[in-house]
Protein backbone atom coordinates (compact mmCIF):
# COMPACT_ATOMS: atom_id res chain seq x y z
CA UNK A 1 0.00 0.00 0.00
CA UNK A 2 2.71 2.29 1.13
CA UNK A 3 6.20 1.69 0.76
CA UNK A 4 9.38 3.65 2.78
CA UNK A 5 12.97 3.60 2.11
CA UNK A 6 16.19 6.26 3.08
CA UNK A 7 18.04 7.31 0.49
CA UNK A 8 20.91 9.53 1.96
CA UNK A 9 19.76 11.88 3.53
CA UNK A 10 15.96 11.85 2.01
CA UNK A 11 13.32 9.32 2.97
CA UNK A 12 11.70 8.43 0.36
CA UNK A 13 7.99 7.60 0.47
CA UNK A 14 5.93 5.28 -2.71
CA UNK A 15 2.17 5.28 -3.17
CA UNK A 16 1.49 1.32 -4.00
CA UNK A 17 -1.99 0.57 -3.79
CA UNK A 18 -3.59 -0.59 -7.35
CA UNK A 19 -5.14 0.61 -9.35
CA UNK A 20 -4.96 4.76 -8.29
CA UNK A 21 -3.77 4.26 -4.52
CA UNK A 22 -7.17 5.18 -3.30
CA UNK A 23 -7.08 6.48 0.22
CA UNK A 24 -9.22 5.11 3.20
CA UNK A 25 -8.62 5.00 7.33
CA UNK A 26 -5.52 1.83 6.38
CA UNK A 27 -4.18 4.19 3.83
CA UNK A 28 -3.81 6.72 6.36
CA UNK A 29 -2.70 4.95 8.97
CA UNK A 30 0.68 3.64 7.00
CA UNK A 31 1.13 6.57 6.00
CA UNK A 32 0.92 8.16 9.47
CA UNK A 33 3.19 5.02 9.97
CA UNK A 34 5.80 6.02 7.38
CA UNK A 35 6.64 9.12 8.94
CA UNK A 36 6.68 8.22 12.87
CA UNK A 37 9.63 5.77 10.81
CA UNK A 38 11.16 8.65 9.88
CA UNK A 39 11.16 10.66 12.93
CA UNK A 40 12.77 7.70 14.48
CA UNK A 41 15.61 7.60 12.16
CA UNK A 42 16.46 11.45 12.92
CA UNK A 43 18.93 12.00 9.70
CA UNK A 44 16.42 13.41 7.33
CA UNK A 45 16.43 16.35 5.49
CA UNK A 46 13.89 15.60 3.09
CA UNK A 47 10.30 14.01 2.45
CA UNK A 48 10.32 12.70 -1.05
CA UNK A 49 6.65 11.25 -2.13
CA UNK A 50 5.96 9.40 -5.14
CA UNK A 51 3.77 7.04 -6.63
CA UNK A 52 4.90 3.82 -8.73
CA UNK A 53 1.30 3.30 -10.11
CA UNK A 54 0.25 5.43 -13.33
CA UNK A 55 -1.91 7.71 -10.99
CA UNK A 56 -0.24 9.54 -8.36
CA UNK A 57 -3.80 9.65 -5.92
CA UNK A 58 -7.43 9.69 -7.38
CA UNK A 59 -8.50 10.57 -3.78
CA UNK A 60 -11.40 8.83 -1.61
CA UNK A 61 -11.87 4.98 -1.80
CA UNK A 62 -15.14 4.38 -3.66
CA UNK A 63 -16.20 1.66 -0.85
CA UNK A 64 -15.61 4.05 1.54
CA UNK A 65 -18.01 6.75 -0.38
CA UNK A 66 -20.33 4.40 -1.31
CA UNK A 67 -21.10 3.01 2.58
CA UNK A 68 -21.49 6.94 3.61
CA UNK A 69 -24.71 6.70 2.02
CA UNK A 70 -26.06 2.74 2.30
CA UNK A 71 -24.95 2.63 5.87
CA UNK A 72 -26.83 4.73 9.28
CA UNK A 73 -23.15 5.71 10.43
CA UNK A 74 -21.95 5.99 6.96
CA UNK A 75 -21.85 10.27 7.18
CA UNK A 76 -20.18 10.05 10.91
CA UNK A 77 -17.53 7.68 9.91
CA UNK A 78 -16.62 9.47 6.62
CA UNK A 79 -16.50 13.00 8.19
CA UNK A 80 -14.14 11.13 10.70
CA UNK A 81 -11.81 10.03 7.71
CA UNK A 82 -11.89 13.30 7.02
CA UNK A 83 -10.66 14.96 10.34
CA UNK A 84 -8.21 12.39 10.44
CA UNK A 85 -6.88 13.26 6.67
CA UNK A 86 -6.90 16.79 7.63
CA UNK A 87 -4.18 15.56 10.49
CA UNK A 88 -2.44 13.97 8.32
CA UNK A 89 -1.97 16.70 6.15
CA UNK A 90 -1.49 18.62 8.51
CA UNK A 91 1.76 16.82 9.95
CA UNK A 92 3.09 17.07 6.69
CA UNK A 93 2.75 20.36 6.45
CA UNK A 94 4.72 20.78 10.02
CA UNK A 95 7.24 18.69 9.33
CA UNK A 96 10.96 20.62 9.57
CA UNK A 97 12.33 18.24 7.04
CA UNK A 98 11.85 20.00 3.39
CA UNK A 99 8.91 17.76 1.70
CA UNK A 100 8.53 17.19 -2.42
CA UNK A 101 5.53 15.64 -4.09
CA UNK A 102 6.63 13.89 -7.56
CA UNK A 103 3.27 13.72 -9.46
CA UNK A 104 3.43 11.47 -12.76
CA UNK A 105 -0.08 11.10 -13.20
CA UNK A 106 -3.63 12.38 -11.95
CA UNK A 107 -3.65 13.88 -8.39
CA UNK A 108 -7.35 14.48 -7.95
CA UNK A 109 -9.31 15.18 -4.68
CA UNK A 110 -7.46 13.77 -1.48
CA UNK A 111 -4.48 12.73 -3.38
CA UNK A 112 -3.96 16.44 -4.92
CA UNK A 113 -4.32 18.17 -1.17
CA UNK A 114 -1.67 15.75 -0.31
CA UNK A 115 0.52 17.43 -2.53
CA UNK A 116 -0.72 20.80 -1.61
CA UNK A 117 0.47 20.17 1.64
CA UNK A 118 4.13 20.00 0.67
CA UNK A 119 6.92 22.58 0.36
CA UNK A 120 7.59 21.86 -3.51
CA UNK A 121 5.55 20.16 -6.17
CA UNK A 122 6.92 18.27 -9.21
CA UNK A 123 4.34 17.43 -12.03
CA UNK A 124 4.82 15.58 -15.57
CA UNK A 125 3.31 17.81 -17.94
CA UNK A 126 0.26 15.43 -18.83
CA UNK A 127 -0.75 15.08 -15.47
CA UNK A 128 -3.64 16.09 -14.17
CA UNK A 129 -4.81 17.67 -11.06
CA UNK A 130 -7.59 19.33 -9.09
CA UNK A 131 -10.53 19.41 -6.87
CA UNK A 132 -13.45 17.65 -8.27
CA UNK A 133 -15.16 17.47 -5.10
CA UNK A 134 -18.37 19.95 -6.26
CA UNK A 135 -19.53 17.68 -9.33
CA UNK A 136 -20.84 15.06 -6.36
CA UNK A 137 -22.19 17.94 -4.18
CA UNK A 138 -19.34 17.77 -1.81
CA UNK A 139 -16.24 20.27 -1.16
CA UNK A 140 -12.26 19.35 -0.85
CA UNK A 141 -12.38 19.19 2.82
CA UNK A 142 -9.07 17.81 3.80
CA UNK A 143 -7.51 20.92 3.46
CA UNK A 144 -8.40 21.90 0.00
CA UNK A 145 -9.79 24.96 0.11
CA UNK A 146 -7.61 26.73 2.50
CA UNK A 147 -4.34 25.59 0.97
CA UNK A 148 -4.66 25.90 -2.38
CA UNK A 149 -6.45 29.26 -1.61
CA UNK A 150 -3.24 29.91 0.46
CA UNK A 151 -1.03 29.03 -2.13
CA UNK A 152 -2.15 30.39 -5.52
CA UNK A 153 -4.55 33.11 -4.00
CA UNK A 154 -8.57 33.31 -3.87
CA UNK A 155 -9.07 33.94 -7.44
CA UNK A 156 -7.20 30.76 -8.70
CA UNK A 157 -8.97 28.47 -5.97
CA UNK A 158 -12.75 30.10 -6.60
CA UNK A 159 -11.89 29.19 -10.28
CA UNK A 160 -10.40 25.42 -9.83
CA UNK A 161 -13.13 24.71 -7.09
CA UNK A 162 -16.14 26.18 -8.27
CA UNK A 163 -15.94 24.75 -11.99
CA UNK A 164 -14.46 21.36 -10.90
CA UNK A 165 -11.75 22.19 -13.31
CA UNK A 166 -9.02 19.93 -14.08
CA UNK A 167 -5.73 20.87 -15.28
CA UNK A 168 -2.32 19.55 -16.81
CA UNK A 169 1.27 19.89 -15.25
CA UNK A 170 1.80 23.40 -17.51
CA UNK A 171 -1.44 24.94 -16.63
CA UNK A 172 -0.59 24.05 -12.79
CA UNK A 173 2.86 25.25 -13.33
CA UNK A 174 1.47 28.71 -14.88
CA UNK A 175 -1.11 29.02 -12.34
CA UNK A 176 1.63 28.21 -9.38
CA UNK A 177 0.36 25.12 -8.03
CA UNK A 178 3.68 23.18 -8.87
CA UNK A 179 6.88 25.20 -9.08
CA UNK A 180 7.98 22.81 -12.33
CA UNK A 181 6.87 20.76 -15.08
CA UNK A 182 8.34 17.98 -17.03
CA UNK A 183 8.50 15.49 -19.24
CA UNK A 184 6.82 12.21 -17.90
CA UNK A 185 10.21 10.23 -18.90
CA UNK A 186 12.06 12.80 -17.34
CA UNK A 187 10.01 13.40 -14.32
CA UNK A 188 11.97 11.00 -12.20
CA UNK A 189 15.51 12.06 -12.83
CA UNK A 190 14.75 15.29 -12.37
CA UNK A 191 12.71 15.00 -9.12
CA UNK A 192 15.86 12.87 -7.43
CA UNK A 193 18.60 15.31 -8.57
CA UNK A 194 15.98 17.85 -6.77
CA UNK A 195 15.66 15.71 -3.37
CA UNK A 196 19.58 15.70 -3.58
CA UNK A 197 20.63 18.57 -4.20
CA UNK A 198 17.84 20.19 -1.19
CA UNK A 199 19.18 17.05 0.81
CA UNK A 200 22.57 18.64 0.78
CA UNK A 201 21.55 21.66 2.55
CA UNK A 202 22.34 22.44 6.34
CA UNK A 203 18.39 21.08 7.58
CA UNK A 204 18.53 23.63 10.37
CA UNK A 205 18.62 26.31 8.20
CA UNK A 206 15.52 24.95 6.21
CA UNK A 207 14.02 23.82 9.09
CA UNK A 208 14.10 27.84 10.11
CA UNK A 209 13.58 29.07 6.44
CA UNK A 210 10.25 27.01 6.53
CA UNK A 211 8.73 28.41 9.92
CA UNK A 212 9.72 32.15 8.62
CA UNK A 213 7.75 30.98 5.05
CA UNK A 214 4.97 29.83 7.33
CA UNK A 215 4.45 33.15 8.81
CA UNK A 216 4.81 35.44 6.00
CA UNK A 217 0.55 35.32 5.33
CA UNK A 218 0.33 36.64 9.05
CA UNK A 219 -0.39 40.21 9.09
CA UNK A 220 2.05 43.04 11.28
CA UNK A 221 5.95 42.39 12.01
CA UNK A 222 5.71 38.39 13.57
CA UNK A 223 7.77 36.69 10.38
CA UNK A 224 10.03 39.70 10.56
CA UNK A 225 10.84 38.83 14.27
CA UNK A 226 10.83 35.69 13.45
CA UNK A 227 13.77 36.10 10.80
CA UNK A 228 15.59 37.57 14.07
CA UNK A 229 15.11 35.30 16.48
CA UNK A 230 15.93 32.05 13.53
CA UNK A 231 19.35 34.50 12.61
CA UNK A 232 20.11 34.47 15.61
CA UNK A 233 19.71 31.01 16.92
CA UNK A 234 21.54 29.76 13.19
CA UNK A 235 24.57 32.07 14.46
CA UNK A 236 25.12 29.99 17.13
CA UNK A 237 24.46 26.25 15.35
CA UNK A 238 28.24 24.16 15.24
CA UNK A 239 26.99 23.63 11.57
CA UNK A 240 25.84 27.19 10.48
CA UNK A 241 29.39 28.62 12.28
CA UNK A 242 31.57 25.68 9.86
CA UNK A 243 30.17 26.65 6.44
CA UNK A 244 30.23 30.49 7.37
CA UNK A 245 33.96 29.58 8.72
CA UNK A 246 34.92 28.25 5.71
CA UNK A 247 32.94 30.68 3.03
CA UNK A 248 34.74 33.55 4.54
CA UNK A 249 38.42 32.19 4.94
CA UNK A 250 37.87 30.57 0.72
CA UNK A 251 38.23 26.91 2.12
CA UNK A 252 36.22 24.51 0.16
CA UNK A 253 32.93 24.23 1.85
CA UNK A 254 32.36 21.23 4.29
CA UNK A 255 29.85 18.97 3.42
CA UNK A 256 26.36 18.48 5.66
CA UNK A 257 26.56 15.17 6.55
CA UNK A 258 29.96 15.71 7.08
CA UNK A 259 29.03 18.41 10.10
CA UNK A 260 26.39 16.33 11.34
CA UNK A 261 26.69 14.27 14.53
CA UNK A 262 26.23 10.63 13.97
CA UNK A 263 22.86 9.66 15.03
CA UNK A 264 21.55 5.88 16.03
CA UNK A 265 19.41 4.57 13.34
CA UNK A 266 16.13 3.06 13.93
CA UNK A 267 15.18 0.80 11.75
CA UNK A 268 10.99 1.39 10.43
Amino acid sequence: MIGSQQVGRAFVVTLSQPPVNAINDAWIDRFDGALDAMERRGSTTVLHIRSDQRVFSAGADLKTMRSCFTTPDGPDKMVAMVRRLQALYARIERLPQVTVTEIGGSALGGGFELALACDLRVASLDARLGLPEARLGLIPGAGGTQRLARLCGSGVARRMILSAELVDGEAARSLGIVQWAVALQELSEFTTKLVASVAALPPAALAACKRCISQASEPGPAGFLAEVQETHQLLDDPETRALVTAFLERRPMPRTSDLQPERKRVAP
